[in-house]
C-alpha cells in the first residue's frame, strides 16, 4: 500500500454506495481520514466498514444541494480532523427520459442534485482554503468533480443529466483557473462503472464476470481519484480524465477550429458555402451516446 493520501482529510459526497463508496474505502486504505456523506444510513454503514478495516472515518448525512448543509459538511471535516485537504464531488442521480417527455420536476431535480450538489460543498470548501491561504498557510487542496461521458458528448434520453454534467465540466475549468492562486487544484473524472445508476439501464454491459478481472467494478475508478487528491498531483489542474476498467485517458475538449474572416459583416446568403467548407475542414465530432 503506497499511502498516497496518508495523513490527508477528505470529504466524499454520495459515498454510501457505488463509486462514492469505492472512493471512501480507497481513500481510507491509502491513509486518509474520510468524511462519508450520503442522504441516508448507508453513510454510517460505509464508516463502519472503514473502521473495521482499521481506517478513520466519520459520517455526515444530508443533502449536498442544500447550501447550509454543505457548509456544515465542510465544517464537519475541519472540526473533527482539524483541516480539510480534498473534496470529492460524487453525489448524483438520473431521471432519464426523451426531451419532449421531460417534466419540469425531472429537469429541476437532476440539475439540483447533480450540478448544484457539486457547487454547494465546493463553494464552502474553496472559501475555507482561500482563508487558510490568506493567513499565510501553504495550501495543497484538491477538488475532484464527477462529470460523465454524457456531459462530454451528450447522451440520448439524458438531456437533463448531460446538461448537469456539462455544467460540472465547465465549472471545473473555470474554478481551476480562479483558485490556483490559493493552492487549490480542480480536476474532473468521467467514469464508466457499475453503480446503482447504471447496472439496470446497461445490465448486460455492466454485469460482473463469473471470474477474473471485473472491468466495470467501481473500484477501478478510485485509484485515480485518490492520486488526484494527493500532494503529488499539484501540477495537474483543469483537466478531465475518462476512466474505466484499467484505462485512464485525458479528455480533449472544445478548442477553436477552422475559421473564415470576411473582414466585414457577412451577408446571410453568402454563408452557406462558407459554413460547409469550415465543417469539411473540421474533424468530425464524436457521436452522441445512443445515437
Amino acid at each position: 500500500m503506497s499511502g498516497v493520501v496518508k495523513g490527508r482529510v477528505a470529504v466524499i459526497t454520495g459515498a454510501g454506495q457505488g463509486l462514492g463508496r469505492s472512493h471512501a474505502l480507497e481513500f481510507a486504505r491509502q491513509g486518509a481520514s474520510v468524511v462519508v456523506n450520503d442522504v441516508g444510513e448507508a453513510a454510517e454503514q460505509v464508516v463502519s466498514e472503514i473502521r473495521a478495516a482499521g481506517g478513520v472515518a466519520t459520517a455526515s448525512v444530508g443533502d449536498v444541494s442544500d447550501w447550509d448543509y454543505a457548509a456544515a459538511l465542510i465544517d464537519t471535516a475541519v472540526s473533527t480532523y482539524g483541516r480539510l485537504d480534498a473534496l470529492v464531488n460524487n453525489a448524483g442521480l438520473v431521471r432519464d427520459k426523451m426531451f419532449v417527455n421531460l417534466t419540469e420536476e425531472e429537469w429541476d431535480l437532476v440539475l439540483r442534485v447533480d450540478l448544484k450538489g457539486h457547487v454547494c460543498p465546493f463553494r464552502h470548501a474553496a472559501a475555507y482554503w482561500r482563508e487558510r491561504s490568506k493567513l499565510g498557510e501553504v495550501v495543497t487542496a484538491r477538488v475532484i468533480n464527477t462529470t460523465s461521458g454524457a456531459g462530454l458528448l451528450g447522451s440520448v434520453g439524458q438531456s437533463n443529466y448531460a446538461a448537469a454534467k456539462a455544467g460540472i465540466t465547465a465549472l471545473t475549468l473555470v474554478a481551476a483557473v480562479e483558485l490556483a492562486r490559493y493552492g487549490i487544484t480542480v480536476n474532473a473524472i468521467a467514469p464508466a462503472a457499475r453503480t446503482p445508476m447504471t447496472e439496470e439501464v446497461f445490465a448486460e454491459t455492466m454485469a460482473a464476470p463469473k471470474s477474473g478481472f471485473d472491468p466495470m467494478s467501481p473500484d477501478n475508478v478510485s485509484p485515480l481519484v485518490a492520486w488526484l487528491a494527493s500532494e503529488e498531483s499539484g501540477d495537474v489542474t483543469g483537466r478531465v480524465f475518462e476512466v474505466q476498467a484499467g484505462i485512464v485517458s485525458v479528455a480533449d475538449g472544445w478548442q477553436p477550429g477552422p475559421s473564415a474572416d470576411n473582414r466585414a459583416k457577412w451577408d446571410s446568403s453568402d454563408l452557406g458555402p462558407v459554413v460547409r467548407r469550415l465543417l469539411a475542414e473540421a474533424p468530425a465530432p464524436a457521436p452522441v451516446y445512443g445515437a
